[in-house]
């Protein structure tokens, strides 16, 4: 049953923005998506967008210690990480426009002051800037998207933010209170001592809020447990929010969680009715089938990464919401063990850092930093059919490996990690045909987004994508050398998926009946991976990592 609310004239896509107060790492990108999973189960076309304060144009050249992942999106923008849990929760791809930085804003700006495009006008943060900053707020809006949810990195009073929230105060000016409001996710800290939950640090984000002309039109509250209506109750009148409008959103066992508890809260339908947008009842569909998964897991199993970044679990974040999404498959938990692949020197390390585990993931990275100690994993568990999945330099791990200990090229590398090695088996596409030229040339490419691979019939990697035929993002500079294709399939691993033109490697793998699983690829298939949708490659290595923990 649909219900109708507002105009009806003609189409605007509202704006919701989400903003932080108190404290950073509340879970505003949690809160922005599953707001957009509840609009859209109702059906409300969403699309969601990430602004970030750094100046840095993009988060491709930061530390993964400091940030985090790189996501990627199919047009190959290198993105925040919430851009991940925005496309895991609403099932949609996005594109560059939903990611915009600091960075990004005031190189355009220089570019158009030294292109005379603001005709010899002192450019100042208002207009020019803030102008900057809307266009690219309603760069998706368009008559197919009724609402694009906003969220604007750090929190209320942080100085690199202000441009952005002036720009975000402008907006609801323009569209009109009715088109456009504000959501406050912010921190009730409990006192242990004197049991008490504190609402004042709420009160005083609302304060500093006001300062730059900004009303919130729904706070969500975050804490450790439930929040007592008399406090919401308190907020509502300290702040001037509608009570309905002030929602707890307590911890939960997980984040796909989040969705049902702020829709138990009412938070989805007070924001519709805000807006005046025509909806529908809810239909939980896939979500639903989710959630009874996660109240049905009745198996564990352990996945160790190993990877040169597992200090900061949020390098890897998109891998592990894979594993978790190929658990969900098959009913099970999937417990991740963090392992540094420096620690894996010999076999009695390696068996130590895997003890209890029954698969194992590569994943992708950059510099020389591990390789050994990925190498010397990858050959442990070839030999003893451990499961294994490599993604990116994982599978460029697993070709080099396979060269060294198999081919017998005991010098086996990529020219990323020893530029003089002589044998490249890893290179660039300009030093592979450097190589065939006999020429120097060391010229740098990068493959960023989504490229089609084809698959061989009958290959583990067809059989488990059910089809021929597949797309996965990618993030890197350094493929599989062509020159080295005939001697490392002679020698038994199979290249089950290249470029549409044959030149490029794009799956590797055992042959099943030689190894249980032994797969990789140079995408980035945990991307693509949702919830509720796991991408085969990942429910391929929980099938095989369960099968595994049968025998032991």
């Amino acid at each position: 049953m649909v219900e109708h609310h507002g105009n009806t004239g003609e189409h605007v896509t509202k704006q919701i923005f989400v903003i932080g107060g108190v404290v950073s790492s509340l879970g505003k990108g949690i809160t922005s998506s599953s707001l957009g999973r509840l609009l859209r189960s109702r059906g409300i076309r969403v699309l969601q967008q990430k602004l970030d304060p750094y100046i840095n144009v993009d988060p491709g050249t930061m530390n993964p210690f400091q940030h985090g992942e790189v996501f990627v999106t199919d047009d190959g923008a290198e993105t925040d990480l919430d851009l991940g849990h925005y496309e895991r929760f609403l099932g949609v791809p996005l594109s560059q426009r939903a990611s915009v930085s600091s960075g990004q804003i005031y190189q355009n700006v220089l570019r158009k002051e030294r292109a005379g495009e603001y005709l010899g006008q002192c450019v100042q943060v208002i207009p020019h800037v803030t102008n900057e900053i809307k266009e690219r707020m309603r760069a998706q809006a368009a008559d197919d998207v009724d609402v694009i949810i906003t969220e604007i990195g750090g929190t209320v009073g942080d100085i690199e933010s202000q441009a952005f929230m002036e720009a975000a105060r402008q907006i609801r000016r323009e569209l009109g209170p009715e088109n456009c409001i504000f959501v406050l996710v912010s921190l009730i800290p409990y006192l242990r001592a004197p049991h008490e939950l504190k609402t004042k640090p709420t009160q005083q984000a609302v304060m500093l809020l006001r300062q730059m002309g900004i009303i919130p039109d729904a706070i969500v509250l975050r804490c450790e447990q439930d929040i007592p209506e008399a406090i919401k109750e308190k907020i509502a009148l300290m702040c001037d929010v509608d009570v309905n409008g002030v929602v707890s959103c307590p911890d939960a066992s997980s984040i796909y969680e989040v969705p049902r508890v702020l829709y138990n809260e009412g938070l989805d339908k007070y924001a519709i009715k805000k807006l005046g947008i025509s909806y529908q009842d809810i239909e939980w569909g896939e979500w639903g089938d989710l959630l009874n998964r996660l109240d049905n897991l009745n198996k564990n199993v352990t996945i160790a990464l190993v990877g040169k970044y597992v200090d900061l679990p949020d390098a890897y974040l998109s891998v592990v919401e894979a594993l978790k999404a190929g658990g969900f498959a098959h009913l099970a938990k999937v417990n991740i063990k963090w392992v540094d692949a420096d620690r894996c020197t010999t076999d009695e390390s390696i068996e130590e850092q895997l003890e209890g585990c029954d698969g194992l993931v590569v994943p992708g990275g950059f510099g020389s930093r591990g390789i050994e100690g990925m190498i010397n994993t990858l050959r442990w568990a070839r030999e003893n059919k451990f499961p294994v999945l490599g993604i990116c330099l994982g599978m460029q791990c697993v070709v080099i490996e396979y060269a060294r200990n198999i081919l017998g090229l005991a010098d086996a590398n990529s020219t990323e990690f020893e530029p003089n090695t002589s044998n490249p088996v890893i290179a660039t596409m300009e030093e592979q045909k450097s190589i065939v030229a006999g020429n120097g040339d060391m010229g740098h490419t990068m493959r960023l987004g989504s490229y089609p691979a084809i698959l061989k019939e009958n290959s583990l990697a067809s059989r488990l994508y059910g089809t021929t035929n597949v797309t996965e993002r990618h993030r890197h500079r350094y493929e599989v050398n062509i020159n080295y294709k005939d001697r490392l399939e002679n020698a038994g691993l199979t290249i089950s998926g290249t470029s549409p033109d044959g030149e490029l490697t794009e799956f590797v793998e055992l042959d099943p009946e030689t190894h249980p699983y032994y797969i990789a690829t140079q995408g980035h298939p945990e991307f693509k991976s949702r919830p509720y949708a796991a991408r085969p490659l990942f429910d391929g290595l929980i099938d095989a990592a369960l099968k595994h923990q049968e025998q032991r």
